[in-house]
């Protein structure tokens, strides 16, 4: 598909800076099937327990965020590092500003008694480093002296802060790995979790560590030739059989953002006619776009999504392109806060259209 049907334009003032206090208290757009023409309902956060369904089943990932940035100096230069995948005990795959500077050998001294030797070229920005030490203390390091990735919309306008250790990480936060968070989680509270548990809507986990691949745009003319980027993921057979047993009981399988929602299909993909499902541990490069046929997935809640990116193609196959423009533009109008710190959107799948 031509990827200009993913652009719009955002106004620079709709992207949020900060998360909405309390997280629940975030407005809430919910695009449904009902029969007054528009299917748009401008709601709140708070309003999932009376939105969902008792026997509903509410999908989480619970990757916890990593302080994967790094500032490092190479002689009297400042290097800006943003660490993306483990390659191999001490190494690492990082971003890199500047990269084009940077050759084989270069040592990078991050903190005293924290160093990383650079171990061949840049590509695309990125370099191999080199830490000294095991995993474990560079664990122990990134702790100490590094800080939460925020994305570059946000780093663009301000600096990462103390208070970006809570925000950016979501209440169910408990598997290290992830570059970026999981952002529809981030609009949950305890009280509401509690609250849904008391309308009958239960919960599940999966683990997929999100990578910095998820900011990217596309840079090809057609969706055809876009190489996705592969993270990390499970699905335990716990919750697959918690899933088969709400399809059974005709309640509804909701995925709180795309991370969950992309592992619940890949998991999908990989069952081979086992019930829809099946357990799923392994890298994932699903990219879905219109056409897409979902087989877990009937509502996804998710944050506004950037244009001309694979989370805002996932939507659209998901709800419908039309639909999305249409909800989209809507959002702008009203006034809706944009990104991984804005407002939500709950979307019902598209149904397929009926024969002539």
């Amino acid at each position: 598909m031509d990827v200009d049907l993913f652009d719009f334009v955002l106004p620079p003032e709709a992207i949020a800076l900060r998360p909405a206090r309390p997280r629940d208290s975030a407005r809430l757009l919910h695009l449904d099937h009902s029969g007054d023409g528009s299917g748009l309902h401008d709601r709140m956060i708070g309003d999932l327990p009376v939105l969902l369904r008792s026997g509903d089943l509410l999908i989480f990932n619970n990757t916890r965020v990593l302080p994967l940035q790094l500032a490092a100096r190479r002689g009297a230069a400042r290097v800006e590092l943003t660490l993306l995948q483990s390659v191999s005990p001490g190494r690492w795959r990082a971003f890199a500003r500047p990269a084009r500077r940077l050759r084989a050998d270069d040592r990078l001294i991050i903190a005293e008694g924290f160093t990383a030797t650079v171990e061949g070229p840049h590509r695309d920005g990125q370099v191999v480093l080199n830490f000294e030490g095991d995993d474990a203390a560079l664990m122990a390091a990134l702790k100490r002296h590094g800080s939460l990735p925020l994305p570059p919309y946000i780093r663009k306008h301000r600096a990462v802060d103390a208070q970006d250790q809570v925000d950016y990480q979501t209440v169910l936060a408990r598997h290290d790995g992830a570059v970026a968070a999981p952002t529809a989680g981030l609009h949950f509270t305890d009280h509401l979790l509690a609250r849904l548990g008391q309308a009958g809507i239960d919960c599940a986990e999966v683990t997929l560590h999100v990578g910095a691949g998820t900011f990217l745009p596309v840079s090809v003319a057609d969706t055809n030739d876009h190489k996705m980027h592969s993270e990390w993921g499970q699905v335990d057979d716990a919750v697959v059989q918690q899933i088969r047993g709400t399809k059974a009981r005709g309640g509804r399988v909701v995925a709180v953002g795309t991370t969950s929602l992309r592992l619940l299909e890949s998991a999908a993909q990989n069952a081979n006619g086992d019930e829809g499902m099946a357990p799923f541990a392994g890298e994932t490069d699903i990219f879905i776009t219109p056409g897409y046929e979902f087989r877990v997935v009937d509502l996804l809640l998710t944050n506004f999504h950037l244009p001309r990116s694979t989370l805002f193609m996932l939507v659209a196959a998901f709800a419908g392109l039309p639909r999305m423009q249409t909800a989209y533009a809507h959002a702008i109008q009203r006034g809706y806060r944009f990104y991984s710190y804005g407002d939500g959107c709950l979307l019902e799948r598209e149904r397929p259209r009926k024969a002539a």
